[in-house]
């Protein structure tokens, strides 16, 4: 799976941060400590993690991923990154 979404809201910048959905790599969620939760009402599952999205993405460029672009959206910050396959 070479993209990788990461998230969290503004007012909580250190953490927690949602690091994927029910489909990501198993194996990357456990590097990353993830875990996989479903909230009430939802019909369907994310990962958190309680770190903040610095210690994140220092973790996803030691795997390979590298930041393709981030963004605002209301109050949440999301980046969007992505790691070579070649």
């Amino acid at each position: 799976m070479p993209y990788v979404l990461i998230s969290t809201q503004i007012r909580l910048e250190t953490g927690p941060t949602m690091v994927g959905d029910e489909y990501s790599d198993s194996a990357l969620m456990n590097y990353l400590g993830a875990r996989k939760t479903t909230m009430l009402g939802n019909n369907f599952s994310e990962y958190h993690v309680d770190e903040p999205p610095r210690v994140i993405l220092d973790k996803l460029e030691q795997a390979g991923y590298r930041v393709v672009s981030m963004t605002g959206v209301g109050q949440t910050l999301v980046w969007c990154l992505h790691k070579d396959t070649l």
